[in-house]
C-alpha cells in the first residue's frame, strides 16, 4: 500500500527502525480517506486521535464568539494535526479539522500511540522530536502574530510555504494571518 512506504520514510527522517520494528509500528496506524469539506474533528466532540497527512491539505480552525473564523494551522503532506489538548485528555475539543482537498491521513489513537511506544521504544524519540518541532513552530507563529506587522507576517508565510498560496483561498490566508481580506489584497500589491 502507498501509505506504508510514506510512513516508513516519514519515520526514517527521525529514527531508523528495523524491518521487524516497522512492521509492528505500521499496525498502529489506520489509513483514512476523506473528501474535500469533510471533517476529521468537530468542536464539541471527543478527540480520540491525531492524524499524519499522507496527501491533501487540511485546516484546523475555530470560530470566536462573533462567528469569525480563526485558522490555527494548515496541515499538508508530512504534517500532523489534531486538537492536541483534547487529544491528550481524551476530551471534547474546541477546534475543527476540515479537509480542503481530498485527503489520505493516518489515524493514530492515543491508546495505539502508547502501545506502539511500549513495543517499539524508538518511537518515543520519534514522537518527542516531532512534538518539539511542533512546539517550536507554534512558538514562532505566536511571536510572529505578536510582533510582526501584517506585511511581515504575509511575507514570512509566503517565504516559508509558497505552495500554500496555490492551494488555499486568499480569504483563508487572511484568516490564518489574522487580517481582513481587504488588508491581504493590499499586501499582495
Amino acid at each position: 500500500m502507498e501509505y506504508v512506504s510514506f510512513l516508513r520514510q516519514h519515520i526514517n527522517q527521525v529514527v531508523k527502525l528495523s524491518n521487524d520494528d516497522f512492521d509492528k509500528v505500521q499496525t498502529f496506524f489506520k489509513p483514512i480517506t476523506i473528501d474535500k469539506k469533510d471533517y476529521l474533528i468537530n468542536s464539541g466532540k471527543k478527540v480520540k486521535a491525531e492524524y499524519l497527512v499522507v496527501s491533501g491539505l487540511l485546516k484546523a480552525f475555530m470560530f470566536d464568539d462573533q462567528g469569525k473564523e480563526h485558522i490555527i494551522q494548515f496541515a499538508m503532506e508530512n504534517w500532523w494535526v489534531s486538537d492536541y489538548p483534547a487529544y491528550k485528555q481524551q476530551a471534547t475539543g474546541e477546534i475543527c479539522v476540515q479537509a480542503l482537498e481530498p485527503c489520505i491521513v493516518l489515524e493514530l489513537t492515543l491508546d495505539n500511540k502508547n502501545n506502539m511506544c511500549q513495543q517499539v521504544p524508538a518511537m518515543y524519540q520519534f514522537h518527542a522530536t516531532k512534538a518539539f518541532g511542533g512546539f517550536v513552530a507554534l512558538q514562532k507563529r505566536v511571536l510572529s502574530l505578536m510582533k510582526n506587522s501584517a506585511k511581515e507576517k504575509y511575507e514570512l508565510l509566503l517565504e516559508q510555504y509558497p505552495e500554500l498560496f496555490q492551494r488555499v483561498s486568499k480569504t483563508m490566508i487572511a484568516h490564518y494571518l489574522g487580517v481582513s481580506r481587504e488588508t491581504l489584497s493590499r499586501l499582495q500589491k
